[in-house]
């Protein structure tokens, strides 16, 4: 009786939460729209990317900065010291006008600096190796921040992107691979597996932090991409601007500067050949002025060729080695991840051609570095950068041959 009511429903009804050409129509501009979001949400949450580029960041940026404290270690004094020309009075006027702050000021005991440049070299030192990874990078932020605002004018401008990235690597999980902390967790996984089973409770709550550290990591990533562009493309047109470099004069001023001649006799050399210094200076403009526009297509890899070979050339000819290691190690998040992955075995491959055996992976352990890490993570809550093949996902999340930033 009651079953004459029930009739069956159109086949032009849609389904419940989905309106026919609405949002989730996929033959719409809408659909499409919402498929897009969804990926980016996916891509977001999903996984994190670039962890070998960040792992190359974190190194890099160590190693440089440890570098450039023992190249500075004879003149630390005059530096950043009490002796400084820029006095602690001065420098605590200055932070009162922008807001910088140094621990270097807290004391004028020569003692005092001596131990706080001591600590500078060990943190340096213990970042790039990647101990106690998410400590060391706030500590390391915090040290090359005060160091840079003790002496703002006394460097050559290359710490002010070395500074931002500091800043920007507390974000991501810049330890997951190539360092003590992924060796740590390794050796624990392999003890702690199967050895007890954690609470339900304990998983929601692992996976949830899990979750935000991904989001916050991937947010660092992005962040430290779009500055990366935004200063390629500010300085290309800058440049367009200039009309040293329209007519193509503008490194042949800047080889005669005697500020910027670490090797005079190269400096005059270059000098000597007009034409093709105009045709640098074009390309330089061209390729920073395009770097944004590439970053998606595989016209970015002689691009980022140009630019590494852009800043070999102004670390030598104009002496400005801090500058362009920075540009250079920021330059590596572009870099795929299976780009990382295969430099182990190409490393193999020349060892091999030149005679020399490289070790063999210990079992179970794949080819260690040249794997990429799993999308879903360790089963106990922990993200590793571990040697573990997945088949290819179907539900359309990220792809496990490199993240999205680096496509």
């Amino acid at each position: 009786m009651g079953n004459e009511q029930v009739r069956e429903l159109p086949a032009t009804t849609a389904a419940p939460g989905r309106s026919v050409g609405g949002a989730g129509a996929p033959g719409t501009v809408h659909g499409l729209l919402h498929a897009r979001t969804d990926s980016f949400w996916g891509t977001l949450t999903g996984r994190p990317v670039s962890l070998y580029a960040t792992s190359v960041l974190r190194i890099g940026y160590g190693l440089l900065y440890l570098v450039f404290l023992l190249r500075e270690f004879p003149h630390r004094y005059e530096i950043w010291g009490p002796g400084s020309p820029w006095t602690p009075a001065l420098a605590a006027e200055l932070f009162d006008q922008t807001g910088w702050y140094s621990f270097l000021i807290l004391s004028d005991s020569r003692a005092y600096f001596e131990l706080c440049y001591v600590l500078a070299l060990l943190t340096s030192a213990l970042f790039m190796l990647g101990w106690r990874t998410r400590l060391m990078s706030v500590l390391f932020a915090a040290v090359v921040a005060s160091f840079h605002a003790r002496a703002i004018f006394m460097t050559d401008g290359g710490d002010n992107l070395l500074l931002l990235m500091a800043l920007y690597l507390v974000l991501t999980a810049c330890g997951r691979c190539w360092s003590l902390d992924a060796r740590r967790e390794r050796i624990k996984t392999a003890r702690a597996d199967g050895a007890r089973a954690r609470s339900l409770v304990a998983r929601d709550l692992r996976a949830a932090r899990r979750t935000l550290v991904t989001v916050v990591h991937n947010c660092g990533v992005f962040v430290i991409a779009a500055q990366v562009c935004v200063l390629y493309g500010s300085a290309g047109l800058y440049k367009v601007q200039g009309s040293f470099w329209n007519d193509g004069s503008a490194l042949h001023h800047v080889l005669n500067l005697e500020l910027f001649q670490p090797w005079p006799a190269l400096s005059h050399a270059m000098d000597q050949y007009p034409l093709a210094m105009a045709v640098v200076g074009y390309l330089t403009v061209l390729t920073q002025v395009a770097f944004p526009f590439v970053l998606f297509g595989r016209l970015k890899y002689p691009v980022l060729a140009v630019l590494l070979g852009m800043h070999v050339g102004i670390a030598v000819v104009l002496g400005l080695p801090l500058f362009s290691g920075t540009m250079i190690i920021a330059d590596a998040v572009f870099l795929p991840d299976r780009f990382y992955t295969f430099l182990p075995h190409l490393l193999r491959r020349i060892g091999r051609r030149c005679g020399v055996r490289a070790p063999a992976p210990a079992p179970g352990q794949g080819t260690g570095l040249g794997s990429v890490p799993s999308q879903g993570g360790h089963p106990d809550g922990r993200e590793e950068c571990s040697p573990v093949s997945r088949p290819a996902s179907g539900h359309g999340g990220p792809s496990p041959s490199g993240p999205t930033v680096t496509q």
